[in-house]
């Protein structure tokens, strides 16, 4: 069965919110390196709409440093799932917009073949944290308190404790520490 990866971007304080934190190159490059593990992205509409067209332009225009270049080059050549209610068309032709149950939907792309599958944002990985779904968690975490903005985790309510144990853990010259648990 393939894995379930939830993965995003934090500061110490555990705000997530893309406007209160650059990528850097390392991080960049560490998720290009996550994204060639997988052959499937999840996401909800917001985090969708964040990322195209922006990297799909970059992709083409390679007006970036390189590690951003080589992140759009990877992200646009993966297909895409977005679950949308209200998103009446993709932007792009490898995403397919679905509006059937979360929950349905993962169970049957996760016993399909194929590479593992990254899920992004902030919405729909609560969603899957709280039915259980979620097999890997990677969090880049930023030397920074921004004391503001959405916080990881927020507003999720699991059915009971959920341990996880910690695999990897890398080290960025920024001072970031890329951090991978499994769940138990």
């Amino acid at each position: 069965m393939r894995k379930l990866i939830f993965a995003i971007n934090t500061t110490l304080d555990g705000c997530c919110d893309h406007t209160k934190q650059i990528a850097d190159e390392e991080t960049h490059q560490y998720f290009t390196d996550l994204m060639q593990e997988v052959d499937l992205l999840v996401f909800g509409r917001k985090t969708y709409q964040l990322m195209v067209p922006f990297w799909p332009d970059v992709a083409r225009s390679q007006s970036m440093s390189p590690a951003s270049n080589a992140f759009a080059r990877t992200f646009v050549s993966i297909k895409k799932v977005v679950f949308s209610r209200s998103l009446d068309r993709a932007d792009d032709s490898n995403t397919r917009i679905v509006r059937t149950n979360l929950r349905d939907e993962i169970l049957r792309v996760k016993q399909q073949q194929g590479k593992d599958i990254l899920v992004g944002g902030v919405s729909i990985p609560s969603q899957l944290m709280e039915l259980g779904l979620v097999d890997e968690y990677r969090f880049v975490v930023a030397p920074i308190v921004v004391g503001e903005g959405r916080r990881l985790l927020e507003g999720v309510s699991l059915p009971e404790r959920q341990q996880l144990t910690l695999v990897d853990s890398k080290f960025f010259e920024s001072g970031c520490v890329a951090l991978r648990y499994l769940r138990q």
